[in-house]
């Protein structure tokens, strides 16, 4: 029988570990999956880039990228390199150390996140018997870098951005939090595991308080990543671009892989 394609990469996983001594396996696991991790959170926040700037593209009669390789597939990593060689521009009275450690601050607990999230059977890098709590929890960290953020900046526009990013973030945890209650008085766990596991003859969406849980916590995802219609923290109308006003080059697309992620 062919394996499914999850599956396959765990196989792969076990023969690569079936070559090294008993001592060293442990250590080389730990950073395939950190490796594994860190390849594929950057490639998901390029190709949502992507795929959302087709999608508006579409919405307003247009094409969207579409130079750079085939059906502009390949405009993400000309962006990357972009941010990467453009100049990072620090305004003169900001705080220079909080400019810089805000923007990782708030990376950082996003890709901690994919630590706990099963990508398919066995794909999982820490099974935690507490990893929804820890999703929740670490999650709630992005808020203190957004404020640090904004009041690192030294810009008026940047401060009471973040004073709205955070009010709107810290508003919309409280039902999301609230939304997967239901899931857990369920199933009894707060493994992520486990609560798969729990789905596996009907997902509880198909269920009336799960449909409701589930449309809860979509619309509070929305609204703590700051996307339409919920975008007012960055309201360029007014604010000019919200919290992150004051960043350019890879600082300011660490920020956007904050949000996507």
């Amino acid at each position: 029988m062919i394996p499914s394609l999850d599956q396959l990469f765990v196989t792969a996983k076990g023969q690569l570990l079936g070559l090294l001594p008993e001592w060293l396996r442990p250590w080389v696991s730990i950073l395939v999956s950190i490796g594994a991790i860190a390849a594929v959170a950057p490639a998901i926040m390029m190709y949502l880039t992507w795929l959302e700037r087709k999608w508006i593209a579409r919405m307003q009669n247009r094409f969207g990228p579409t130079r750079v390789g085939v059906y502009g597939l390949m405009q993400p990593l000309a962006d990357g390199l972009k941010m990467l060689i453009k100049e990072d521009i620090v305004p003169r009275g900001a705080d220079g150390l909080l400019h810089l450690l805000a923007p990782i601050l708030a990376v950082v607990p996003a890709i901690l996140l994919f630590a706990v999230m099963p990508f398919g059977r066995n794909m999982i890098a820490a099974d935690l018997n507490i990893g929804l709590l820890y999703m929740f929890a670490v999650s709630s960290v992005g808020s203190y870098a957004i404020f640090m953020g904004g009041w690192a900046s030294r810009s008026k526009f940047s401060i009471m951005g973040a004073m709205r990013s955070v009010a709107q973030i810290v508003s919309y945890e409280v039902p999301g939090v609230l939304s997967v209650v239901a899931v857990i008085m369920v199933t009894g766990t707060l493994s992520m595991s486990g609560l798969i596991d729990a789905q596996h003859d009907r997902w509880f969406v198909f269920t009336p308080w799960g449909f409701v849980g589930c449309l809860m916590f979509f619309l509070s995802g929305v609204a703590e990543v700051n996307r339409t219609p919920f975008d007012m923290p960055e309201a360029e109308s007014e604010l000019v671009g919200g919290f992150h006003t004051e960043y350019s080059g890879m600082m300011y697309a660490l920020w956007y892989m904050a949000e996507f992620l």
